[in-house]
């Protein structure tokens, strides 16, 4: 009797979850009918390229192609793992990816509250425009003004701090390898701040503007509702976009770091692309280069499931 009461629970429980499944696909059919474009996209550029992951594991020439290459195991990934330089990349990679990530992330949110609590309509507009106009700039724009403010002979940063007595003369701030991570950081926080607060920004006019009217009715002021309003309603925003960034720190860049970069600041400027560019591509061991980008696949995962799995354990908003 309590088997068949059981059973009887389980088809229960499964039928409904089948029909709403159904009912949502059926309801939902244009947009994945629109989707299927991108992921055949997605599947052509992205994932039909992962054959060529093999590479690492041969001593590949373009001669003898992907599948008349010698195979020799993990050798290339003993290389990478047992060369100093690599080792100081990983360093590097992972320190200006987390930077960016964790000034990039409070900033966005940061201006994106200022947006929201700007007092005129066509003011707000104005700054968001001006704001997203970066975005758009390719590093080799944005990298030449970098150059032209930090200049020691008419850069507007020496100026400042020479005007103001706090340095005695001007600095060569891009020779200087500690301040190197800094200066990506600040470049990339310029360009892509504005840009990232939209999101914040659409979840922030989707909180319930009677939240606010009733804590006005009791005495609340901005400081008080973006505290106890604004951010609890961000919360789930912050959690998705936070565990999908995390995957993207060992992604820190290669053009600012390229471009900015000279040989007095190589210790603390090479990413891992650069590495690939240098030592794999540059040298014709296409293999090595391929070693380096499946570590950043497999670790950008591991991150990626790691800060899943925290965020669901805490009970916060997750991917799966």
């Amino acid at each position: 009797m309590k088997d068949n009461a059981a059973g009887l629970g389980q088809t229960l429980t499964k039928g409904p979850r089948t029909l709403i499944n159904k009912k949502l696909l059926k309801n939902q059919r244009t947009l994945i009918l629109m989707g299927i474009p991108f992921a055949i996209y997605a599947i052509i550029f992205c994932y039909v390229p992962l054959f060529g992951w093999i590479m690492a594991f041969q001593n590949y020439k373009p001669k003898d192609g992907l599948w008349h290459s010698k195979f020799v195991g993990l050798l290339k990934f003993k290389r990478l793992f047992g060369d100093d330089v690599f080792l100081k990349t990983i360093r590097n990679t992972f320190c200006m990816g987390a930077m960016n990530l964790v000034f990039g992330t409070v900033c966005a949110i940061a201006f994106a509250i200022l947006l929201n609590e700007f007092w005129t309509v066509k003011g707000k507009k104005v700054v968001q425009t001006i704001s997203y106009l970066p975005h758009f700039l390719s590093w080799i724009i944005v990298t030449g003004i970098c150059f032209d403010v930090l200049s020691m002979d008419n850069g507007i940063i020496n100026e400042v701090l020479v005007g103001l007595h706090i340095i005695k003369e001007p600095v060569i701030w891009l020779a200087h390898p500690k301040y190197f991570w800094w200066i990506v950081t600040f470049s990339n926080l310029w360009k892509e701040t504005g840009w990232n607060s939209i999101i914040y920004l659409a979840a922030i006019t989707s909180i319930n503007p009677d939240l606010y009217e009733a804590a006005s009715i009791d005495g609340a002021g901005r400081l008080s509702k973006i505290w106890h309003i604004t951010l609890p309603g961000l919360k789930p925003t912050i959690m998705i976009l936070l565990i999908m960034n995390i995957g993207n720190v060992l992604n820190a860049g290669f053009e600012v770091q390229y471009l900015l970069g000279n040989g007095l600041v190589q210790s603390v400027s090479q990413t891992i692309d650069i590495y690939v560019l240098k030592f794999g591509i540059s040298n014709g061991d296409y293999s090595l280069g391929t070693a380096a980008g499946i570590f950043k696949s497999v670790v950008s995962i591991a991150l990626i499931a790691i800060a899943n799995f925290g965020a669901k354990a805490a009970g916060e908003e997750s991917l799966f």
